[in-house]
C-alpha cells in the first residue's frame, strides 16, 4: 500500500505503533473509529482522497484485530471510481472486510462485470482478483461465463488471462456446477497448447481441478500434458524467468505429472512411451547436492515423477531403478530426503513384483530405526510393517524385539502392536510366536495392550499341540526375579489350564506351581487378583485327590478374599471355595476352557485403526493425559503383607461399559461376549465420566480378566477406621462460615515448610509450628481468636493414619477474645506410608456452630533427611538393592511440564536431594535420602529419575530402598508430586525449556554410562 501523500494515515500508523500497552492501542483505535464514522455520516462533504484515506484506516484496523461494522457502502463504492487509487482501495478492502454472503457484494456485481469485459487490463487484473479471493456463489453465478471467455481470448495479455485461469479455478471448486463445462476439454486443450509458461501454469492449476472431478472429459488433453512434459525435461523454450536453480519450471512438473494421475492409463504406445521416457531423464538426473532450495525443487518433481511411475504400474526395470532411486536417498544425511525415501518405499509396497527389490534395502531401513529423528524412525517402522513377509519376518521381528529396549516412550506401544501382530501373521511355527509374544511382554509390559496378550491366550487355547509348550515357557519366566505384572496374567492363567500337561517335569509339580505363582500375589494389582483366583481354582481342579497341604493353603487365601471390597474378587472367592469342597465334582465344573471361535485378529484391526501423527492427535492425547492426572485420589495400596505392588498410576476410572456380575458363577465357564467380566463400581458424583471416553473399547480376552485401573486398599480390602478417615477426601462441611484462602494450598505449603497458617475463617485463624527430628515430631497449633467475643465448645481431635503415634495435649473449651491458645502435639512415625492425619475441629460463635477437618502436614517427606552422596558411596548401594521389591520402576505419563532445573528443585524441596553428576545424562536426575521411622530407623533411598527432553509429559522413574513398603510408598509420593497439581489456581508460567532431539532412555539392565559404576 503506497501511503505517500496519505499523511493521515501515516500518523495513524505511527499512533499505534507508539502505545505502550493494548489499552492504550484500543482508545486510538476507538477515536479514530469515532472520527470515521462522524465522517462517513457526512459523505456528501468528502473528496475521493478522504474517503479512500478512511477506508485505508478501517483496513489497517481490521488488520489489527478489531471489528469493523460499518463503512462497507463506502468501501463498495469506491470500486465504481473512475480513477485507479480509488478503485484500487475499493476493490482490495472489500475483498478483506466482506465475505462472500455479504449483501453489500450484489450492489457491486454490475460493477464488477463492466470492469472484465472491459478494456482496461488494470482494472480487469483488479476485478479478477477480488472475485477470486471471495469467490461466492452469486459471483460464480453472474460472472464465471465472462471470465471463462476472458481465459481464452486471445487478444487478452498474459497477465490478465493468469488471472483469469486462478479466478475460475476458485469459482470451480467452490461451485462447480455453475461453471459451464459444455465442450470445454478441447478450450482445455488449445490452452495447454500456450507457449507463455505463466498462462499454461495457471491453466494445468485448473485442469488439476477439472479431471479430479471427471477425467473421462479431458483425454484430449493427456497428449499435450504429456507434450508439456517433454518441452519441461528437455527445457526447450523455457524463459530464464521461470527457470528454478537451472531446473525447468519445477511447479508446472509437478502439476502436469499430478493431472496425469487422475487419467487411469495411456493406451496410445507413441504417448506413453514419451511420457516412460521424460520419467527416465527425471529419474537419472535427479541427484543430491549442496544447494538446499535446488534440493527441495528437484525433488519435488522426482517424487511425484515416482508417484506417477507407480500409477501407471511401469514395467519392473522402472520399478527396479525406482526403488534403487530411493535406496540411495535413505542413506543420505540429509533427514527431509531420508524421510521422504522412506515414505515414498513405503508407497511402492503397493506395486506388484516390488517387494523382493525393497528386501534389498532392509540392513539400511533397519538402521533408520536409529535415527534421532522421530518421524524418521516411524517411517522405518512403517516400512518394516509393511514389507515383512514369511521368508524374512524372524530377522524383523528379531530386530523390532531389540530395538523395543532403546526405543523412546512414544513408539513402544505401536513398536509392540506391530511386532505381535507381525509374529501372528508369519509364524513359521506357534511356538515361535509364543516366544516373540512372551518377550515382549517381558521387554516391554508397560506398552503391552491387554489385547495382545488376550490373543496368546486364543492362540494356545486353539492349538492342543502347542499347550504344554507354551505352560513350559510361562513357568520359565515365573522363575525370573522381577517380571511385569502382564507376564503375571498371561503365565497365571496358561499355568492354570495347562501346568498338568508338566505334572513329571522338575519343579513343576502343583504345589510348586502354586507357591511360585503366589509368590507374584503382594506385587500385583487389584485386577490381577481374580486371574490367580481362577488358577488356584484351576490347580486343585487338577490335582485329584487333592494333596491336603496344598489344598489348605488356597482354601486360606479364598477364605482371606471373602470379605473383600471387590465384588468381583469378594464373588470368585467365594464361589471357588464352596466348588473345591466337591472333590471330585470339580473337574467337571471347572473343565478346560473351550476353543474360541475363529475370528478377525483383534489386534490387526487396532493396527488399521492407529492414525499418523497429527497435531489435532497430540492434542487429544495431551487432553487424554490431563484428564487423567485430574483424577488423581491418594489411596492406601499397601497390602497386609507390607509388601508394595508393583503397579500404574492409581486412578479413578469409571468404566463406560458395566455389567452386573453378581449373577457370574465359576460353574458357568462361560466365555462372555467380548471376553471381560466387568463389575458396576460406585460413581461419586464428582468423577470425570468423559475421561472413559477415550479408552479404546474391550476385546475379547479370556475369563478372568477384569479390565480396571482402580487398586482397591488393602489386599483384604477393609481398611481400618483410621485409614479411612485419613484417605477419604474431606467433604465440605455445611458451614454458614467460609474459610479465608484456600484450605488446600495452606496444607500443601506447610508439607514444604514448617510454618504458617494451615486455616483461617472470619473468627479462628490455625497455625502450626513444626520440629521434626528422625522419626519424631513435635508440632504445635496455635489456635487465635479474632474476635471481641469468646468462641466456645472448641473441640480438637486428631484421626491419625495407621503408621503415626500421636498425643494432642488438652484444648480448652473456650478461647477468650483476641487470645491465642497454644496445643503441642506430639507425632510419632511407625513405618512409611503416605496417608495423613486429620484434625477434626469444631467451635461455636454466637449462633454459629463450625466444623472442619483440616489435614495435618505429618506427610511422608517430613521423615526424610536429604542426604548428597558421591559415585563411590551411591553406586555400591544402588548395585546391592537389584528387582523388586526392593527396587521399583514405572514408566510415567502426564507428568507436569518441568523443566529440568525445576523438577531438581522440586525434589530438593520435599527432602530428596539431588546428586549432581551422578549421570552423564544431563537429561536424567539422581538422588538420595534418608527416611526415619521406628520400625526401619534410618534407611537409605536413591531415586533415578530418567526424561524425555522431547515430551516433558512422561518419564520414568526407579526408586530403591531396603525396605519394600518404603520403596513403593516414596515412589507413589514422589510420582503424586510429579503428576499431580495440588493447588487449584493454575501454576505459574514456566520459561519453555528448549527440546533436543530425543535420544532413547537406556534401560536399567543397559549396560550404559549410569552403570559404569556398577560393572
Amino acid at each position: 500500500m503506497a501511503l505517500s501523500g496519505m499523511r493521515g494515515l501515516s500518523v495513524f500508523i505511527s499512533d499505534i505503533r507508539n502505545c505502550q500497552n493494548k489499552e492504550q492501542e484500543r482508545l486510538r483505535v476507538d477515536k479514530e473509529l469515532g472520527n470515521i464514522r462522524t465522517r462517513f455520516k457526512n459523505e456528501k462533504g468528502l473528496t475521493p482522497y478522504e474517503k479512500k484515506k478512511y477506508v485505508w484506516k478501517m483496513l489497517y484496523i481490521h488488520m489489527l484485530g478489531y471489528d469493523v461494522d460499518f463503512g462497507h457502502m463506502e468501501t463498495v463504492s469506491l470500486i465504481s471510481a473512475p480513477k485507479y487509487p480509488e478503485k484500487q482501495v475499493g476493490y482490495i478492502v472489500t475483498a478483506c472486510l466482506l465475505n462472500e454472503n455479504h449483501d453489500f457484494l450484489r450492489l457491486a456485481i454490475n460493477t464488477v462485470r463492466n470492469d472484465i469485459i472491459g478494456r482496461n487490463e488494470t482494472f480487469q487484473c483488479l476485478a479478477l482478483t477480488m472475485v477470486g479471493n471471495i469467490g461466492g456463489r452469486e459471483f460464480a453465478e453472474s460472472l464465471a461465463p465472462d471470465v471463462q471467455k476472458l481465459l481464452i481470448s486471445s487478444s487478452c495479455r498474459p497477465l490478465v488471462r493468469k488471472k483469469a485461469a486462478l479466478c475460475l479455478l476458485r469459482l470451480y471448486r467452490k461451485n462447480p456446477d455453475v461453471v459451464n463445462v459444455d465442450g470445454w476439454a478441447d478450450r482445455m486443450a488449445q490452452l495447454l497448447d500456450e507457449r507463455d509458461l505463466g498462462v499454461l501454469t495457471s491453466s494445468m492449476s485448473l485442469l488439476v481441478a477439472l479431471v479430479s472431478n471427471n477425467h473421462e472429459a479431458y483425454w484430449s488433453c493427456l497428449p499435450k500434458c504429456v507434450k508439456t512434459l517433454e518441452r519441461l525435461a528437455r527445457n526447450q523454450d523455457i524463459p530464464q524467468e521461470y527457470t528454478y536453480y537451472g531446473i525447468p519450471s519445477p511447479w508446472l512438473q509437478v502439476k502436469t505429472m499430478r493431472a496425469l494421475q487422475y487419467f487411469p492409463t495411456i493406451e496410445d504406445p507413441n504417448t506413453r512411451r514419451s511420457l516412460f521416457e521424460v520419467l527416465q531423464r527425471i529419474l537419472m538426473g535427479t541427484d543430491v547436492v549442496k544447494n538446499v532450495n535446488k534440493n527441495n525443487a528437484s525433488h519435488a518433481v522426482l517424487f511425484e515423477a515416482l508417484s506417477l511411475v507407480m500409477h501407471l504400474d511401469a514395467e519392473k526395470e522402472m520399478m527396479s531403478q525406482c526403488v534403487a532411486l530411493l535406496g540411495k536417498f535413505i542413506a543420505v544425511r540429509e533427514p527431509n530426503i531420508r524421510y521422504l525415501g522412506l515414505e515414498n518405499m513405503t508407497r511402492m509396497l503397493m506395486v506388484t513384483d516390488v517387494q523382493d527389490i525393497i528386501k534389498r534395502h532392509q540392513a539400511q531401513i533397519i538402521t533408520s530405526l536409529k535415527d534421532p529423528d522421530i518421524s524418521i524412525r516411524r517411517r522405518a517402522l512403517d516400512l518394516l510393517y509393511g514389507m515383512c513377509d514369511i521368508s524374512n519376518a524372524k530377522d524383523i521381528v528379531e530386530e523390532l524385539l531389540q530395538y523395543l529396549s532403546t526405543s523412546d516412550f512414544a513408539m513402544r506401544e505401536e513398536l509392540s502392536l506391530k511386532a505381535a501382530i507381525l509374529a501372528e501373521k508369519f509364524a513359521p511355527d506357534l511356538s515361535w510366536y509364543v516366544d516373540v509374544i512372551l518377550q515382549l511382554i517381558d521387554k516391554a509390559g508397560d506398552f503391552v495392550s491387554d489385547d495382545i496378550w488376550f490373543r496368546v491366550v486364543q492362540f494356545v487355547t486353539n492349538n492342543d499341540d502347542l499347550q504344554p509348550y507354551a505352560a513350559a515357557k510361562a513357568r520359565e519366566y515365573l522363575d525370573k526375579p522381577a517380571i511385569h505384572e502382564t507376564m503375571v496374567k498371561v503365565s497365571a492363567y496358561l499355568l492354570g489350564e495347562y501346568s498338568h500337561f508338566l505334572a513329571r517335569r522338575p519343579g513343576c509339580s502343583p504345589k510348586e506351581i502354586f507357591s511360585i505363582i503366589h509368590e507374584k500375589l503382594p506385587t500385583v494389582s487389584m485386577s490381577t487378583v481374580p486371574i490367580l483366583l481362577s488358577t488356584y481354582a484351576k490347580i486343585l481342579m487338577h490335582t485329584q485327590p487333592p494333596e491336603p497341604e496344598l489344598q489348605n493353603q488356597i482354601w486360606a487365601i479364598f477364605h482371606k478374599y471373602e470379605s473383600c471390597i471387590d465384588v468381583e474378587i469378594q464373588q470368585r472367592a467365594v464361589e471357588y471355595f464352596a466348588l473345591s469342597a466337591k472333590g471330585a465334582a470339580l473337574a467337571d465344573i471347572l473343565a478346560e476352557m473351550p476353543k474360541f471361535p475363529e475370528r478377525q485378529s483383534a489386534l490387526i484391526k487396532k493396527a488399521e485403526d492407529i492414525e499418523t501423527d497429527t497435531a489435532e492427535q497430540s492434542a487429544i492425547k495431551l487432553r487424554a493425559q490431563q484428564q487423567m492426572s485430574n483424577a488423581l485420589v491418594v489411596t492406601d495400596q499397601r497390602p497386609a503383607n507390607g509388601t508394595p505392588p508393583v503397579s500404574q498410576l492409581t486412578l479413578v476410572k469409571l468404566p463406560s461399559i458395566s455389567s452386573n456380575s453378581d449373577n457370574y458363577s465359576a460353574d458357568e465357564g462361560a466365555r462372555q461376549e467380548n471376553g471381560t467380566l466387568t463389575r458396576v463400581d460406585p460413581q461419586p458424583p464428582s468423577a470425570d465420566l468423559l475421561g472413559d471416553l477415550l479408552d479404546p473399547l474391550a476385546i475379547e480376552g479370556p475369563p478372568g480378566a477384569v479390565q480396571s485401573e482402580q487398586n482397591v486398599p488393602g489386599v483384604d480390602g477393609v481398611p481400618s477406621a483410621a485409614d479411612t478417615a485419613a484417605i477419604v477426601p474431606i467433604e465440605e462441611q455445611k458451614n454458614t462460615v467460609q474459610p479465608i484462602g484456600n484450605i488446600a494450598e495452606r496444607f500443601h505449603a506447610l508439607c514444604l515448610k514448617d510454618s504458617g497458617v494451615l486455616y483461617e475463617d472470619p473468627h479462628i485463624q490455625i497455625g502450626i509450628k513444626a520440629e521434626w527430628r528422625a522419626h519424631h515430631g513435635r508440632l504445635v497449633l496455635f489456635l487465635g481468636n479474632k474476635n471481641t467475643s469468646p468462641l466456645v465448645s472448641v473441640q480438637a481431635l486428631i484421626l491419625p493414619p495407621s503408621h503415626l503415634k500421636t498425643e494432642l495435649s488438652l484444648v480448652p473449651d473456650t478461647i477468650p477474645p483476641r487470645a491465642q491458645v497454644q496445643c503441642p502435639l506430639e507425632v510419632v512415625n511407625l513405618r512409611p506410608s503416605r496417608d495423613v492425619a486429620v484434625l477434626d475441629f469444631s467451635y461455636k460463635f454466637g449462633s454459629h456452630a463450625v466444623n472442619i477437618k483440616l489435614r495435618l502436614p505429618a506427610v511422608l517427606n517430613k521423615f526424610l533427611q536429604p542426604l548428597t552422596l558421591t559415585a563411590d558411596e551411591f553406586f555400591p548401594q544402588w548395585r546391592s538393592l537389584s528387582g523388586p521389591p526392593l527396587k521399583l520402576q514405572e514408566v510415567i505419563r502426564g507428568v507436569r511440564p518441568l523443566p529440568l532445573l525445576e523438577m531438581a528443585n522440586l525434589l530438593n524441596s520435599f527432602r530428596v536431594m539431588v546428586c549432581p553428576g551422578l549421570d552423564p545424562n544431563p537429561n536424567n536426575l539422581v538422588a538420595s535420602t534418608t527416611f526415619y521411622s521406628e520400625s526401619t530407623r534410618a534407611m537409605l533411598c536413591l531415586v533415578r529419575i530418567e526424561t524425555d527432553p522431547a515430551d516433558r509429559t512422561q518419564l520414568r522413574m526407579t526408586v530403591s530402598s531396603g525396605d519394600p513398603t518404603l520403596t513403593f510408598e516414596l515412589k507413589e509420593y514422589i510420582k503424586e508430586q510429579l503428576v499431580d497439581i495440588p493447588t487449584s489456581s493454575p501454576p505459574p508460567p514456566m520459561a519453555p525449556s528448549v527440546a533436543s532431539p530425543m535420544a532413547p532412555v537406556p534401560p536399567l539392565n543397559d549396560p550404559g554410562a549410569f552403570l559404569a559404576g556398577l560393572l
